[in-house]
């Protein structure tokens, strides 16, 4: 949870000290972030560090209350997303801990976008609608008391301030119909007599150094597993906090659900972002909430493991609930703007078209899919990640669904996640995997750590399974995944699996291939969620769309180090996708993508192990600075 720390005092003085340049405070907040976060900050934020901070610090010094604590870009735990400031002091009525987290704007003109309380357009801003100010602190605030574990049953301890310090109330009047209670605030210039008094009322006038320390260093509860949640989320009651961006393209599509509907119109929502970003966390939210409200909605995906899961976790006992999660391939017969809203998840998954060899002759077209899907609903939403797309003929693309659907005069959204949920929140790691592959135009980079996040090289397969192992005995989940490069039999006559992926005189099976279980091991569709999978090494179709607190991956020899880099060797992979109908260029970069979502199923640490000796010492370098 990365912050720069001062108390109210010491920063008013570091951003005032004219013996040091004008930009000092910016500078030392940004090699703060840089040292401790591997983070470089855009000068954008350097100049909302020094045109904000000062007048938050010098408020609480007005106010009496120099000792408060200051912690600057505070991490979310899990998350790569930072709150502006977090203010830790001694609360005036109980004498506990006290924090009240501030979001700063500098907007000095914004309104309600098309009246809609839950969106805000700022004057002079590019863009579109943004989210509230107040939604996005009430985001931050349930976020750290839901995982922060010193406010474990202390909800009350944390309130949340929306700061619009260069704005007049009446630039911003109705931005006030958003706050509805005393947890979460909005002030401007005009009221910062109020300000002060609001500040005066939650701290008393005393060093906040403690509580500034038992934030810092609680301990993190884990996460709220997607799986876990599913089934309550759509049949009861929203249990998901979405933060920024999330809770941005949320209110987008309700938005546009309204609309579309008063206007017997359409409009498509695009939603990217990398993996764990909270893509599905989205879907599930949107399907619980517009079924709620009695809308025609559906969710619907490409890949089999993450639908069948859903319907059997969030389905349980209710076929009602099992009935709307589909495939992409169901609307091929679907009227036009029969649904409110189609919920399109792992949309990099989407096919050219939804024919198949099953298909029967009077049933073929040659109609692309991604128009099937724009066609069901008045609001198709697309969430996709491009650099998941690991089977021929998966053509999701952001530009795909953008100009088919402004090709029709489509009004289109399209809202990036730049959060980071999976990987403990690290940013860094996601970076270096992209380096690591040659996704990213960078060469492959020294992994230099991340508190939140671990990676380490396993020296043999057995010390990666006994890893792995000690993992799931201190009671983690954990999976061990390969690449496609060892054969995948069928199970035996005994109901038994074979020992496909063998290194030496280490050896595993696959998971199971169909819809049943074989022995102790789940079916398919299930592996990475149930009991029994971990004795299974999984492959990209069973781990895609999910996760795990240890995440093992082996290398085979489909991907190897020679010349300096990482190369792909089609003829190692087993994978029959690659067989044939692929070009080279096309089976490279599937099988870079396949290593990239294998290495990004882990909330809290990576385990890798390659088959091939000059990569494993490659690899060893690179982690090297860790060792």
């Amino acid at each position: 949870m990365t912050a720069f720390r001062h108390s109210a005092e010491s920063l008013a003085k570091l951003a005032t000290d004219g013996s040091v340049p004008e930009m000092r405070l910016s500078e030392a907040i940004a090699e703060h972030l840089r040292r401790t976060a591997r983070i470089n900050p855009s000068p954008a934020e350097r100049r909302s560090w020094d045109r904000s901070l000062p007048v938050l610090a010098r408020d609480l010094v007005d106010a009496g209350l120099g000792g408060v604590e200051m912690l600057v870009e505070y991490q979310l735990p899990l998350t790569s997303k930072r709150a502006d400031v977090v203010l830790a002091g001694v609360d005036r009525h109980t004498g506990g801990d006290a924090y009240v987290v501030v979001e700063l704007k500098q907007w000095s003109q914004a309104e309600l976008f098309e009246g809609d309380p839950e969106l805000v357009l700022v004057a002079g801003s590019p863009g579109g609608p943004r989210l509230h100010p107040v939604l996005q602190v009430q985001g931050y605030c349930e976020h750290i008391a839901d995982f922060v574990g010193a406010l474990d049953g202390e909800s009350t301890a944390i309130r949340g301030v929306a700061y619009l310090h260069n704005a007049a109330d009446l630039d911003v009047d109705d931005l006030y119909v958003r706050v509805q209670d005393e947890s979460t605030r909005l002030f401007t210039k005009t009221r910062r007599g109020a300000f002060l008094d609001y500040l005066r009322e939650q701290f008393a006038p005393r060093p906040g150094a403690d509580a500034a320390d038992r934030l810092l260093t609680s301990a993190v509860r884990p996460s709220k597993q997607l799986l876990k949640l599913a089934a309550k989320e759509i049949k009861d009651r929203e249990q998901f906090v979405l933060l920024a961006e999330q809770r941005l393209a949320y209110e987008i599509v309700l938005n546009a659900v309204k609309r579309a509907r008063k206007a017997d119109s359409k409009e498509v929502v695009i939603v990217t972002g990398g993996p764990g970003s909270g893509k599905s966390v989205i879907a599930l939210s949107l399907l619980g909430e517009l079924s709620r409200q009695g809308r025609a909605v559906l969710h619907a995906t490409g890949s089999r493991s993450f639908t069948e899961t859903m319907r059997r976790v969030a389905g349980k006992g209710s076929p009602k609930v099992k009935g709307l999660f589909k495939y992409f391939n169901s609307f091929t017969q679907a009227e036009r703007n029969d649904l409110d809203v189609l919920i399109c998840d792992e949309a990099h998954r989407v096919r050219e078209t939804s024919q198949t060899r099953y298909t029967p002759a009077r049933l073929r077209s040659d109609r692309r899919q991604v128009d099937e899907l724009i066609d069901a609903a008045r609001v198709p939403v697309f969430l996709l990640d491009e650099h998941q797309v690991v089977r021929p003929g998966e053509m999701g693309t952001v530009a795909e669904i953008r100009d088919r659907a402004a090709a029709r005069g489509f009004r289109v959204h399209e809202i990036s996640l730049d959060g980071q949920f999976r990987c403990g929140g690290s940013r860094a790691y996601e970076e270096w995997v992209l380096r690591l592959l040659g996704l990213r135009g960078d060469a492959p980079a020294l992994w230099l750590g991340d508190d939140h996040f671990t990676v380490s090289l396993a020296e043999s397969p057995q010390e990666f399974d006994a890893l792995l192992r000690s993992k799931l005995d201190k009671g983690y989940s954990a999976r061990m995944t390969a690449g496609f490069c060892w054969p995948w039999s069928n199970p035996r006559k005994d109901d038994t699996l074979v020992q496909d992926v063998r290194i030496g005189d280490w050896s595993r099976p696959w998971n199971v291939k169909g819809d049943r279980a074989v022995g102790d091991a789940p079916a398919s569709a299930l592996w990475a969620t149930q009991d029994g999978g971990f004795e299974q090494v999984g492959c990209v179709y069973t781990a895609q769309g999910f996760e795990y607190d240890w995440n093992g991956v082996v290398l085979g020899p489909d991907l190897v180090h020679r010349n300096g880099r990482l190369v792909t060797v089609r003829s190692a992979s087993k994978d029959p996708a690659l067989v044939r109908g692929t070009t080279d260029e096309q089976a490279d970069r599937l099988i870079r993508n396949t290593y990239k979502v294998l290495l990004t199923r882990g909330m809290v640490g990576t385990l890798v192990f390659s088959t091939d000796p000059e990569t494993q010492e490659f690899l060893a370098r690179l982690l090297s600075s860790r060792t």
